[in-house]
């Protein structure tokens, strides 16, 4: 007890003696339009009282950047909300953002999120730096360089992680299910991301990898479909796994090959009392008869959720693997002033029996793991589960 009181006493003797009450109505230098589309049930005052004082007193008045102090208030306000999928994007950052949804940018190729606090590998893309280096999804992120991650929002950490192609970025990891810590480097390239791609395995069976629902993907996807189509295939392995997702309205495209026109595949819950929607199949269901099973696991997030869910939901098609991450909620891109703007969530997603994936993800119909045995002798314990499977449809 003795010890708080003393630091308690020491805590306070830095502060000057005096005190100052600080108006809530002045003029502040440099600032415009400070009430601008204000709200008229909150007191915005105190911000402004804040300000003031640090315009007056700060020590070191003339390194003030007061559109960085405007982006940091931003970024603290998105914060609160403890959603790591609502972020601020400054100009720069923006314009990363805008063309990572383009399907090209530069990296080590891995998408990352934040899981119950920890940044957290959701999968490495296919034949990508990170994947070439053993980054697995399911990872958890401690250091990147010598920065500790957990003094990082996702925004700050991708960041940190992107580069010029060519130069090498440490990660410190922890594997899922591994106590030991490793370090990684990695060294950055030129990030292409890749759509789709099968292969006939046994004869009979349309083996096809989906890595992203990007705004490529249906094309790409109808490209595949109908090479399967010519082929002798009469069953398909659809393999979701390491897809962290993307566009809702993708899923639904591509769902449209698998189940009837007019199929709820998705719902939005917007909470707050507002009235879902409800995501429906268009396609021409070519595939609704193929027997197929689809594979999932711990960097199956997003979109890929929702397909799978659907999948499950509305054809009873068994789910195998591990499960998915738990990334179920839609986010929407607010384009703001001076090149900035808020990527914010908007609503949850629910698969069409009404079931949330946000943060408890899908559990496999049959659940099969892959040891550290299989990975260092590249074997695949869930493909070949899931042929086995299959074949028996």
């Amino acid at each position: 007890m003795l010890a708080l009181v003393l630091a308690g006493a020491i805590f306070y003797g830095g502060f000057s003696y005096g005190k100052s009450q600080i108006p809530s109505i002045y003029a502040i230098d440099g600032v415009g339009n400070k009430t601008l589309g204000q709200p008229d049930d909150i007191d915005f005052s105190l911000f402004w009282d804040a300000w003031k004082v640090v315009q007056e007193k700060f020590a070191d008045r003339a390194k003030m950047d007061k559109k960085e102090m405007v982006y940091g208030a931003i970024e603290g306000m998105v914060k609160s909300l403890k959603d790591p999928y609502t972020t601020f994007f400054k100009p720069q950052e923006s314009k990363q953002f805008q063309d990572d949804v383009s399907g090209s940018f530069g990296g080590i190729g891995a998408e990352i999120g934040i899981r119950k606090e920890i940044l957290t590998v959701i999968s490495p893309l296919e034949d990508s730096p990170a994947q070439k280096a053993g980054l697995r999804a399911g990872d958890k992120i401690l250091k990147i360089n010598e920065t500790v991650t957990s003094d990082l929002n996702l925004n700050q950490a991708i960041g940190i992680i992107r580069g010029p192609k060519g130069t090498a970025v440490k990660l410190v990891i922890i594997h899922l299910n591994d106590e030991k810590v490793t370090e990684i480097s990695i060294i950055r390239d030129d990030i292409k991301i890749p759509t789709v791609k099968w292969e006939l395995k046994k004869d009979k069976v349309a083996y096809i990898q989906l890595f992203n629902f990007g705004q490529t993907a249906p094309a790409a996807f109808r490209k595949a479909i109908l090479e399967v189509l010519r082929s002798p295939a009469d069953r398909i392995v659809l393999d979701l796994r390491n897809n962290p997702g993307g566009y809702l309205e993708v899923s639904q495209d591509l769902l449209g090959w698998f189940v009837e026109p007019g199929e709820t595949v998705a719902i939005e819950d917007f909470g707050n009392g507002a009235k879902n929607n409800e995501y429906k199949a268009a396609g021409n269901a070519v595939l609704k008869n193929v027997p197929m099973v689809a594979l999932m696991n711990e960097g199956s997030a997003s979109a890929s959720e929702i397909m799978a869910g659907a999948l499950r939901d509305i054809r009873h098609i068994k789910l195998i693997g591990a499960k998915s991450f738990g990334k179920g909620s839609v986010q929407e891109l607010a384009n703001l002033r001076q090149g900035t703007s808020l990527k914010v969530t908007i609503a949850k997603w629910l698969t069409p029996s009404g079931k949330s994936i946000m943060n408890e993800g899908l559990e496999p119909d049959i659940k099969v793991e892959i040891t550290k045995d299989d990975i260092e002798n590249l074997k695949d314990p869930q493909l070949e589960r899931a042929m086995e499977e299959v074949l028996k449809l």
